[in-house]
């Protein structure tokens, strides 16, 4: 079974509480993100579930439901994931001397048969698309929601 393991941080320039309110912002998401080619969410609360369809640059896209377990604003954000992929993810706030640090780890596995051989098979590629979605998605969130533009 492949397994695909992500720890990232990025450096915000913007308080905890602005990175926040962004990201409660789903209503946002699909003119941030022109990758996350459908999405509905409940909001940015305990309990709350977002279903994704999620296309990298790659030949394929990925249809996953977060579900929303610990919700503590402006801090912790932790989810389970069911769908085409399926694991757990976390993202954690924290101050900084330029911002806010945001830490975003995240275990998942391929469920979709299909996507589990494809992943097997070229998880080099597979692990890019991966990383293009986080990195890409981060640098919009900076620009969009952070920035303002």
């Amino acid at each position: 079974m492949v397994e695909f393991d992500s720890l990232r941080l990025y450096v915000l320039p913007a308080r905890p509480e602005q990175v926040w309110c962004a990201l409660a912002a789903t209503g946002e998401y699909r003119r941030w993100w022109p990758w996350l080619t459908a999405f509905e969410a409940d909001g940015l609360v305990a309990g709350g579930q977002w279903r994704c369809t999620v296309r990298p640059p790659l030949p394929y896209s990925l249809r996953f439901t977060l579900h929303l377990d610990d919700v503590v604003p402006p801090a912790l954000v932790t989810a389970h994931v069911t769908g085409d992929i399926a694991g757990d993810a976390r993202v954690d706030l924290a101050d900084h001397d330029e911002g806010t640090q945001v830490r975003l780890a995240s275990v998942l596995t391929p469920t979709n048969p299909a996507f589990a051989i494809i992943a097997a098979v070229a998880r080099p590629i597979v692990q890019r698309g991966h990383d293009w979605v986080l990195d890409t998605g981060a640098r919009q969130f900076a620009r969009h929601a952070v920035h303002g533009s």
